[in-house]
């Protein structure tokens, strides 16, 4: 059996009392450590607190090597743990179609995300419209198709959760050595720098997007959802893009049409309450 358990957002300890059950009679235990990254908690704690020893699962296992995992689950029970809920993330689904595939059993723990937590904003869950992947500028690739995704968001009034760039053990191909891998450092997308993006994109838009995005558009900025330290500023992209929201990992909202209470919310934590109109 394989099974797919969400471990929250904050640490060790936000794992559900299944979930937390369900690691302990596993033979296995895989943690995937690419599309997220569960906060205060390291390797060895983990192990601690779960009484099992952990393999991490990178990109490469995950999506290239998948039969490390599936195979075991074929006569064992294995475990695989993903940060927030296990079907945060495409790969996620893929892994089961797999299992699928291989006449393998799985089951599902699910637990809190970034796509149902980011109601702590104040922002109601049902006013969200599809949510946007922000990836890292390079110097020869911008991507800037996220923004009209943004746009179409916003002209039917729908708020926006911007998912930010996290980039581990991505492989540095410019440094590439007789078939040795080598590995870029970790990097983790600041809500500074998707704000930056989305001002540089927009500058030179036509008149009519510039009418839904542009500086004085409001916007939530979010660091560490779900943890003691977590931090939510709201206000208008400008004035949001040199607030300081410390280490990661953080997220961006941006706002569509806004309910009274939602803007009561957001004045709340707003780092001027001048920028949240009044209805």
């Amino acid at each position: 059996m394989l099974y797919l358990i969400g471990l929250g957002l904050g640490d060790v300890t936000d794992i559900t009392v299944k979930g937390l059950e369900t690691v302990r009679k596993c033979e296995k235990v895989f943690l995937e450590a690419y599309t997220s990254l569960l906060l205060n908690s390291e390797l060895d704690t983990l192990e601690k607190y779960y009484k099992k020893e952990i393999t991490i699962a990178d990109r490469e296992m995950v999506e290239s090597q998948s039969e490390l995992i599936l195979d075991p689950a074929a006569a064992q029970d294995v475990a695989f743990l993903v940060v927030g809920d296990p079907l945060g993330a495409t790969t996620h689904t893929d892994i089961i179609l797999r299992a699928i595939e291989k006449g393998i059993s799985y089951r599902v723990i699910h637990n809190a995300s970034i796509m149902n937590a980011v109601a702590s904003t104040g922002l109601q869950l049902y006013n969200f419209g599809d949510t946007v992947s922000i990836c890292f500028w390079k110097e020869n690739w911008k991507p800037t198709s996220f923004v009209d995704k943004i746009i179409k968001n916003l002209r039917n009034g729908l708020h926006v959760l911007c998912l930010l760039d996290i980039r581990v053990k991505e492989i540095d191909w410019s440094k590439m050595v007789r078939g040795k891998k080598v590995y870029e450092p970790p990097q983790f997308m600041s809500v500074n720098t998707a704000v930056e993006q989305i001002l540089e994109i927009i500058k030179d838009r036509e008149k009519e997007d510039r009418e839904f995005l542009n500086e004085d558009s409001l916007c939530v900025g979010i660091a560490r959802l779900g943890t003691d330290g977590q931090v939510i500023k709201s206000g208008t992209l400008k004035r949001i893009a040199t607030e300081d929201f410390g280490k990661p990992l953080h997220s961006l909202c941006i706002v569509g049409k806004l309910h009274p209470l939602e803007g009561d919310m957001l004045r709340h934590f707003a780092v001027d309450k001048s920028d949240i109109p009044v209805e």
